[in-house]
């Protein structure tokens, strides 16, 4: 990436981790994977039981396989993981990347199941968010925009789904095997220091 687009990216995520701030939640600045996967590891203790919702940012940071004592929503056994993903909301550390978080602080997805933005909401101890400088966008509305055109294209071909938009690239406001079941805007925490977001000066994810 040109040196002068990091020095603007740069910006950007230092204006967003200060509006993080005013909606009690905590913004931290990494210059690149490894520093924002070493970053996640120091905030985790030796005894949490750690969680994650899928996320392909998790993915390239190859962090799973660091973590010990865990409970993997993505199990290979769909039972099993049906299973982890109700026990997770019990977990100390949730780990999940984000859709899109916008210059004014918000985290926006769009979720299948509900598993993922419901553990944002409610249960685990400490949530801790990912996020390349690809998610930044100006404001929600350009946020779910970026989300079904940039991300859930490439998600549903990843996970072999037959969406319209796996066929077409195109959003066609599908329902049947839609990935597009529920749609959050996460606008604050209410529980201050809960919520973390890594924010990382590459793109990572989708």
């Amino acid at each position: 990436m040109n040196e002068h687009v990091k020095t603007a990216n740069q910006k950007r995520i230092e204006a967003i981790i200060k509006n993080l701030e005013a909606r009690n939640m905590s913004g931290y600045y990494c210059e690149n994977a490894e520093e924002a996967k070493a970053k996640i590891l120091s905030m985790i203790d030796e005894d949490d039981l750690v969680s994650w919702g899928g996320s392909a940012s998790l993915d390239e940071l190859g962090i799973k396989k660091e973590l010990k004592n865990v409970l993997d929503g993505t199990a290979p056994s769909p039972e099993e993981a049906l299973e982890n993903r109700r026990k997770a909301f019990m977990a100390d550390v949730y780990l999940t990347g984000t859709n899109a978080i916008t210059m004014d602080g918000k985290l926006v997805n769009i979720d299948k199941t509900g598993n993922r933005v419901a553990a944002m909401c409610f249960g685990p101890k400490k949530v801790i968010v990912i996020a390349g400088v690809n998610k930044i966008v100006e404001d929600e509305d350009a946020a779910v925009g970026r989300i079904r055109t940039e991300a859930c294209v490439p998600n549903a071909i990843r996970l072999g789904l037959m969406t319209p938009c796996a066929v077409t690239g195109k959003c066609a406001e599908c329902l049947g095997q839609s990935m597009c079941c529920y749609t959050m805007t996460t606008r604050a925490s209410a529980v201050k220091d809960r919520i973390h977001i890594i924010l990382v000066n590459e793109n990572l994810g989708y």
